[in-house]
């Protein structure tokens, strides 16, 4: 259950999809809590459409907010959000934390299209992504960080990403950006001045057979195959509207 306390806020939600045997997917599983709020809007076709609300505010320091995704064998399902998540400072000390687990099963699909995140300037969070993907599921998982608001400083933010296809590790990767992290994220090897930076990650079967061959996407942005049928683009870019951009075309040219 989520609340309020000393430390900070603790909120939950969770979706469970299934194919519900007309051609469609149900939300057997549907529940948000405080800041993580989950509305159900119109799908298409036998995709069901879940949209993230509320969590403008936050988090905060000291927060604690977890997100859980299942898609069963054969449901469809899309997750995006309402607006930009915002870290910023809050009266608790301790950093905030934002745990995002995701499972797709043989035969399932989902599309995790969450708004960008902005570090504030102040602002301290840990963001995990864990992904299990079955063999012959299929995935699309765009993550976007903006590292401060206009004319601002961001705030620190750490950010790890974990995929897992067929039970086999293809992406285990993390990130830290803003005061207090490891020295040299802002350079020429890493973001090299830009204030956005962003991952989209794609697991078809098909990709299996047909690996996509490594390319440069243009200035800041490079698409790699992974150890499976996987492909990651990552990108930086001066601004989150760039970075939008990057990805879109990136995932549009994947078919």
């Amino acid at each position: 259950m989520g609340g309020v306390t000393m430390s900070g806020v603790r909120a939950t939600a969770r979706i469970v999809a299934r194919a519900d045997g007309r051609g469609g997917t149900s939300l057997p599983v549907l529940e948000g809590e405080g800041p993580l709020a989950l509305r159900r809007t119109r799908g298409s076709g036998s995709e069901a459409r879940v949209m993230l609300v509320g969590a403008m505010s936050g988090p905060l320091g000291g927060d604690r907010f977890g997100v859980g995704a299942e898609v069963e064998d054969g449901a469809r399902l899309r997750v995006g959000s309402a607006a930009a998540t915002i870290a910023l400072p809050g009266q608790a000390k301790g950093e905030a934390r934002y745990d995002v687990r995701l499972r797709v099963a043989d035969g399932g699909e989902l599309q995790w299209l969450p708004e960008q995140l902005i570090s504030a300037g102040g602002s301290d969070l840990r963001v995990t992504t864990r992904v299990e993907v079955g063999a012959r599921g299929r995935l699309v998982l765009r993550e976007e960080q903006v590292l401060g608001r206009v004319g601002e400083e961001p705030g620190r933010l750490s950010s790890r990403l974990v995929v897992r296809v067929g039970g086999r590790a293809v992406l285990d990767q993390e990130l830290g950006c803003g005061p207090g992290a490891a020295g040299g994220w802002d350079g020429p090897a890493v973001l090299g001045g830009h204030r956005a930076v962003g991952q989209l990650v794609v697991v078809r079967p098909e990709f299996g057979a047909r690996p996509v061959a490594a390319r440069v996407l243009g200035e800041g942005a490079v698409l790699v195959p992974l150890a499976g049928p996987a492909v990651l683009v990552s990108a930086v870019a001066e601004n989150g509207l760039r970075l939008r951009r990057v990805l879109d075309e990136a995932l549009s040219g994947l078919g």
